[in-house]
């Protein structure tokens, strides 16, 4: 009941705060590339509940039926201004909505699509008893991912039978260690990767 206070009342302010920001980014995006300014891309939640996801939109338009994982930063379906959100993960600001409307929570596992959900194993899927989340340990750990995955010959292979797994043994080792306190240490851990 708390998380869910915090996440509410922290995503509101947050949507108010940053709105200006919000509509330069919104501004520019449109000026710099064709296509919409939110990237909506079902993602599975809460009890495997099936949710849109908002993003800025960093890519150009499609460029997600030509495979799912951004592999390097010279992949070549980002634009100018998608490189820049991407590094300074601005891109994910409008996730805000997502948290305040109750699809995600701050912290909590991130919501992946359901062509690699499909691979989880049942003992895997305990994961969906809580709220996914804009930020996890996981995601901490993997901040260079897409790095990572361009220096593989595979990169979808070498996600799904190393990265993905791992992902999942650090977010179901936080659910079982989980408190307001331990989400707001990885809140904190989030904006200390940002800033560097």
């Amino acid at each position: 009941m708390i998380k869910r206070l915090f996440d509410i009342l922290v995503s509101f302010c947050g949507l108010l705060f940053i709105f200006p920001l919000l509509i330069i980014i919104s501004i520019i995006i449109k000026l710099t590339s064709k296509g919409p300014v939110f990237f909506r891309q079902k993602r599975v939640g809460l009890n495997m509940d099936i949710f849109k996801i908002f993003k800025f939109r960093t890519m150009k338009v499609n460029s997600d039926k030509l495979g799912l994982l951004t592999v390097g930063d010279s992949d070549a379906r980002i634009t100018k201004i998608g490189y820049f959100l991407r590094k300074s993960k601005l891109d994910e600001l409008p996730q805000l909505i997502n948290v305040l409307i109750g699809d995600m929570s701050f912290v909590g596992p991130r919501p992946e699509v359901k062509k690699y959900v499909d691979l989880y194993t049942n003992a895997q899927k305990v994961i969906f008893k809580v709220r996914p989340g804009i930020t996890d340990a996981a995601s901490i750990a993997y901040r260079d991912e897409n790095v990572i995955l361009a220096t593989k010959i595979d990169p979808e292979k070498y996600y799904v039978e190393t990265i993905m797994p791992h992902k999942l043994k650090i977010n179901l080792d936080y659910l079982q260690k989980r408190s307001f306190f331990s989400d707001i240490g990885i809140i904190l851990k989030t904006f200390k990767v940002i800033i560097k």
